[in-house]
């Protein structure tokens, strides 16, 4: 359901949301098993959509630009690669005025994953009990 770039953006928010201090972009790609040239494409859409700052020079790097306990997953998502939720017929039949049954359960999936999505923040995803970092292989 998720896409390669939310997957990868995710990646990279939940690493930055753990680390203590900003994080360069080669190490960001390392640590987080993302390749640099598309992790520069997705960080700069976060950066864009106001989840991540950019601090040029030494000791700079990417890092957090909201407190960890106020991004979602779904504000993560959101800012690379939307859901779409199903609002007309993709096929665009005329006769289709509403939903047909099949669309309209299709959108209720992902109406229920924006929800899902939406509860659950990077500080809760650092802070749990498990021994494992998710999405990361190390940790800083």
């Amino acid at each position: 359901m998720l896409s390669k770039t939310a997957e990868y953006a995710l990646r990279a928010a939940v690493w930055m949301a753990s680390a203590e201090r900003p994080a360069a972009a080669d190490q960001l790609a390392e640590v987080t098993k993302v390749p640099r040239r598309y992790l520069h494409k997705v960080l700069q859409d976060l950066v864009k959509a106001g989840l991540v700052r950019s601090q040029p020079g030494p000791g700079g790097g990417y890092s957090l630009a909201v407190a960890a306990e106020e991004v979602t997953i779904l504000a993560v998502v959101t800012a690379v690669a939307p859901l779409e939720r199903i609002t007309h017929c993709p096929l665009g039949l005329p006769s289709h005025t509403k939903l047909c049954p099949l669309h309209k359960e299709l959108d209720r999936v992902y109406a229920y994953a924006e929800e899902s999505l939406g509860r659950v923040t990077l500080a809760q995803l650092v802070n749990s009990k498990s021994k494992i970092v998710p999405l990361c292989d190390i940790k800083l």
